[in-house]
């Protein structure tokens, strides 16, 4: 068994406010927790991982590359499939926290690689 704790979790902000943390990295599996501010949303992109978005708190509007929207909310889940583009947005005045996972596991500094 391993325990990582968000606060020891090795973390940064792709963008102001936007913090990730990684709280599991494994070859077959990553887990990210994130807090998004309010209004913040990720550019569209892709990946070749399948990702599965699990909304902690909040709200937040999921858009694929087809144009296709979701509100989600608190424990709602959103699937990608590998290589669907998509963009994640916190349409709330306050934070919203989420967590994503990633099958297989993804390395943590993606959004980093990006900039």
């Amino acid at each position: 068994m391993q325990v990582i704790t968000v606060e020891q979790a090795q973390k940064y902000e792709p963008q102001k406010g936007w913090m990730r943390a990684n709280t599991c990295q494994q070859k077959n599996i990553s887990l990210e927790y994130f807090i998004k501010p309010p209004k913040h949303a990720s550019p569209l992109h892709d990946h070749p991982e399948e990702q599965v978005c699990v909304v902690i708190s909040g709200r937040m509007k999921v858009i694929n590359g087809k144009g296709e929207e979701a509100v989600l909310e608190q424990g709602d889940a959103v699937y990608f499939e590998s290589g669907e583009p998509h963009a994640i947005e916190n349409i709330e005045n306050i934070k919203s926290i989420g967590v994503d996972i990633f099958v297989p596991g993804r390395s943590f500094d993606f959004w980093l690689k990006r900039k």
